[in-house]
């Protein structure tokens, strides 16, 4: 082994694509020495992620000397401090931490400081400042659709950040048009998932031959469609629409419903609304998925007829297997800048559908389950080929 590479991200809460980028990256690297780092030190194998160092301590340890960071990817150019340390929290201390600190600014600075270990505006997007010596930063495929909304002083943080890197590249082109605008030199590269399939797939059968995602197929031998829709989408109205959605397309198409969580952080997805929507349905064949393990959510989008969902990642592991997608859009959320929405418009044909409001829902996924599985096909193997050739790129001298 050489001098280890940091693969870093936030990768410290349970995120379904978050937990799954190191893994990528991690192996488009073999026989390296990895070193798994976000913000807090945490162990998420149970989840199937991975041991995490803290970046603030690895910096503070005079024996580190990495060669290269590499930010594995996510949308972390606009990921705030206050946002990364609310999301670090274990679900029943959100609200009463969030609403405490509301009215104290300055205690509230000191708390999210002494949380992630940094007093950086984007603790997501970091420099080679913390390791002086080490000799490339990468940012591989990383989105920020939002980046020209957000606070004056953090957006130039991040700029500055990426200016210094050794290399940049974006997953969409909404993200690398605000790049462009700031004078920084971005490739477009599509998100580390697309390879899902081509690196894990065999993994990925052998876990549908157990536990929760066999349980699943042989609940529905007449296929099923895996939902998932984040906490937002919680409201008694939304709820009900979703419901009513699914009834129709089950009863119409013959297929059962899966319903799944792609995250359990804070502001992610909420166990609770799977099941509200399971009670309004009329269809008996529904079934809420409980695992959180990332392999078994990988399973269970894998083996499905079709995915629908708030959940970028979601869609990008239904595009890597090639399977019919289309995300859900909130009401509230039509006129912002919607990073699903973004990678669609960059890497999808026109003709396939990218998102539906709740009301859509089943004609959403007809006309996605109309789409040509070939074209499905080409897709998946073209995006494959494309981030080989865009990871090669960035980390050239490295694997």
């Amino acid at each position: 082994m050489g001098t280890p590479i940091i693969l870093f991200g936030a990768f410290d809460r349970h995120n379904f694509g978050d937990l799954l980028l190191p893994h990528v990256v991690a192996a488009m690297l073999p026989a390296q020495d990895l070193v798994f780092a976000a913000l807090a030190e945490r162990d998420m194998r149970p989840h199937g992620g991975h041991q995490l160092r803290a970046l603030a301590q690895l910096a503070a340890d005079p024996g580190q000397r990495p060669a290269a960071l590499i930010h594995v990817g996510g949308e972390i150019l606009t990921c705030s401090a206050w946002q990364a340390a609310v999301m670090l929290l274990a679900p029943e201390q959100i609200d009463d931490t969030v609403a405490y600190l509301e009215d104290r600014p300055d205690e509230r600075a000191r708390w999210v400081r002494n949380t992630l270990g940094t007093t950086a505006l984007a603790p997501y997007a970091s420099s080679r400042q913390l390791f002086p010596d080490m000799a490339r930063v990468i940012y591989n495929a990383v989105g920020g659709v939002g980046l020209d909304q957000c606070d004056p002083a953090l957006r130039a943080e991040v700029l500055a950040n990426l200016q210094a890197a050794a290399d940049v590249s974006v997953r969409d082109q909404q993200t690398l048009a605000h790049l462009a605008g700031a004078g920084i030199g971005a490739r477009l590269v599509p998100d580390p998932a697309v390879m899902v399939a081509e690196l894990f797939g065999a993994r990925i059968r052998r876990c549908s031959q157990e536990g929760e995602p066999a349980q699943t197929l042989k609940s529905f031998p007449q296929g099923y469609l895996a939902v998932q829709f984040s906490a937002e989408f919680g409201d008694d109205e939304t709820l009900t629409q979703i419901a009513a959605q699914l009834d129709r397309l089950a009863a119409s198409d013959g297929l059962g419903v899966t319903l799944f969580r792609a995250g359990a952080a804070p502001w992610h997805d909420d166990l609770d609304g799977l099941r509200r929507v399971a009670a309004r349905m009329r269809a008996r064949s529904v079934k809420v998925f409980n695992s959180l393990n990332l392999w078994d959510i990988c399973a269970v989008i894998a083996n499905s007829r079709a995915y629908c969902g708030s959940s970028l990642h979601g869609r990008i592991v239904a595009m890597a297997f090639a399977l019919p997608r289309v995300n859900l859009r909130h009401p509230a959320s039509t006129h912002q800048p919607s990073k699903q929405m973004a990678f669609a418009d960059t890497w999808e044909e026109a003709d396939l559908p990218a998102a539906v409001d709740v009301r859509d829902i089943a004609e959403g996924l007809r006309r996605a389950l109309a789409v040509d599985p070939t074209q499905l096909q080409r897709t998946a193997r073209q995006l494959v080929a494309q981030y080989r050739q865009g990871f090669d790129a960035g980390c050239a001298g490295l694997a």
